[in-house]
């Protein structure tokens, strides 16, 4: 017979599973992609694995919510320490790490994700937790580009980015990332930040 403490490991290792496998779906389908028989099946776990240890499909999303955010936030984090071109990590966290290599399918399922997030109530406090986070890994990519915010100055640059990137997703550019890149570069330039000298 199993201990009380194994049993725990093994409950915290099936949960960290449907987790991954939530945050998984999400990540390729959106927030429709997430349901108890799709990730049961991608966890490889009993369906009724996700109502053990999800009170409801809602918590399962958020659950999922929070660890795409998590993996997006922390590969950005591991890739600044490391030395990648800050700029290009600004972008990373505007239009999702997959933009760099999956064009504009990849930019469009994040425009999906973020409007999503929007509809569902129940992430709104996850949002905005996350969002604090963003900002803050945003300054200071901006920061060790050479850049000093001013003040409201990521909101700007958050919006401008965002607004010229979704216009490029209506009109199916090819290159959505590139449009990105280049009104990050203009902004910069135009003195919504001050370069540090």
């Amino acid at each position: 017979m199993a201990t009380p403490g194994k049993q725990t490991e093994k409950g915290e290792r099936r949960r960290a599973q449907l987790v991954a496998a939530a945050a998984a779906l999400l990540a390729e389908g959106g927030f429709d992609a997430i349901r108890h028989r799709a990730v049961a099946e991608r966890a490889g776990v009993p369906l009724a694995a996700t109502t053990y240890y999800f009170s409801s499909l809602d918590e399962l999303v958020t659950a999922g919510a929070e660890q795409v955010a998590r993996d997006e936030l922390d590969d950005a984090r591991a890739a600044l320490d490391a030395g990648d071109d800050p700029a290009e990590i600004v972008l990373d966290l505007l239009l999702g790490p997959l933009s760099r290599s999956g064009g504009l399918h990849a930019v469009l399922l994040r425009f999906e994700r973020l409007v999503g997030a929007g509809r569902r109530p129940f992430l709104a406090d996850l949002m905005r937790e996350q969002r604090v986070e963003l900002d803050e890994l945003l300054t200071e990519s901006l920061t060790r580009a050479g850049y000093r915010p001013e003040s409201g100055g990521v909101r700007r640059i958050t919006a401008l980015v965002d607004g010229i990137v979704i216009s490029g997703l209506i009109e199916a550019a090819p290159d959505p990332r590139g449009i990105g890149r280049e009104a990050l570069r203009e902004a910069l330039a135009d003195g919504d930040y001050h370069r540090v000298t």
